[in-house]
């Protein structure tokens, strides 16, 4: 079964103890299976470096709305056909979802057709109801609920619930630990909008594809989630 992993870092996270070598993306990809994967740093300029000559890689342009206006930047880097949509990490760089700063940042997304993937399920700024008021400000936009609520089933069940009420909204299964919630997403939403991804290397990839393989899911959508969705949702295939 091919796949597609729609939740990856390269670099190095200091503050966290972890890390990803520039010259080690190819091989982790191959070593776990990955036909394809979309990578991130707040280092854009590395990402994209890493990512031109690695069949199967693609990047997430990381915009910190804190540091200044990023669509100027953002508008080149998707010019790009390698830059495949958005990662924001309203916890870690430190704003609301729904900021002012963040509307212009989704309508570019909104003009390309392009998804963005914000980390959820922590408080104080990344929790899914938060969320869930850009949502509901730019239906148009394609939102990817990162961790699907992560550790937390109070978070995990209202990631669903936002994707139930917004047919906007993917839910992404990295760092979620219950294979029950998948199986259960997956018959609220449908597989075509539910996808795997590993958070790799903050996680080992074989156990978060473990994890969705263990779901119970049919045939058909244990496709959709580990390949089809995030092949479709980032790439138009």
């Amino acid at each position: 079964m091919p796949i597609t992993d729609a939740h990856m870092h390269v670099g190095d996270f200091p503050t966290f103890g972890v890390r990803l070598d520039e010259d080690r993306l190819a091989p982790y990809l191959a070593e776990n299976g990955i036909d394809a994967a979309m990578v991130f740093h707040q280092d854009n300029a590395m990402v994209r470096r890493v990512i031109q000559d690695i069949p199967g890689a693609y990047g997430l342009y990381w915009a910190n709305p804190k540091l200044g206006d990023p669509v100027p930047e953002l508008r080149e880097y998707l010019e790009d056909p390698k830059f495949r949509g958005v990662k924001l990490h309203p916890l870690m760089d430190g704003f609301h979802p729904d900021d002012p700063m963040v509307w212009p940042i989704i309508e570019v997304l909104i003009e390309h057709d392009l998804p963005a993937l914000i980390h959820c399920g922590h408080p104080i700024f990344s929790l899914p109801w938060s969320i869930e008021e850009l949502i509901a400000r730019y239906e148009d936009a394609k939102i990817i609920l990162g961790h699907m609520g992560h550790g937390n089933v109070i978070y995990i069940d209202a990631s669903i619930g936002v994707a139930q009420r917004h047919p906007n909204v993917w839910l992404e299964t990295s760092g979620m630990p219950m294979s029950v919630k998948i199986l259960e997403a997956v018959q609220k939403v449908g597989a075509d909008r539910v996808m795997y991804g590993s958070d790799g290397p903050w996680h080992e990839p074989r156990v978060e594809q473990l994890k969705v393989q263990l779901a119970g899911l049919s045939p058909e959508d244990l496709d959709a989630v580990m390949h089809g969705t995030a092949q479709r949702l980032f790439l138009g295939a």
